[in-house]
């Protein structure tokens, strides 16, 4: 959550051309990671868990690959890239470090 918040503030400051473009693209794409983590976890089975869990992982990868798109475009800073990127790395250890434990849970049964 902490990501969307940080993702928020930063296209706060997109143009407002972009409001329907990377500005909405990049909102779409880091409110999923959040979302698809909390729909698998409410799901009955533990495969359904891990699909979501890469879905979320993917919309993180998203995520990270428009940050540097707007760093070009120059709407945000390479430092603020950098604390994106870094916020992102974190997440992704998480969700990772959830797949592995929930992969071992499968493979043991």
């Amino acid at each position: 959550m902490e990501l969307v918040k940080y993702v928020y503030e930063l296209t706060k400051k997109f143009p407002k051309e972009e409001l329907f473009g990377l500005t909405l693209q990049i909102r779409k794409a880091v409110v999923s990671v959040p979302s698809n983590i909390a729909e698998g976890q409410g799901r009955s089975s533990t495969k359904e868990f891990l699909h979501h869990l890469f879905i979320a992982y993917g919309s993180l990868m998203e995520t990270e690959t428009q940050g540097l798109v707007a760093e070009m475009q120059n709407y945000i800073t390479a430092e603020e890239t950098i604390i994106l990127l870094d916020k992102s790395a974190e997440v992704g250890r998480l969700v990772n470090g959830l797949i592995s434990s929930l992969e071992r849970k499968l493979s043991d049964h």
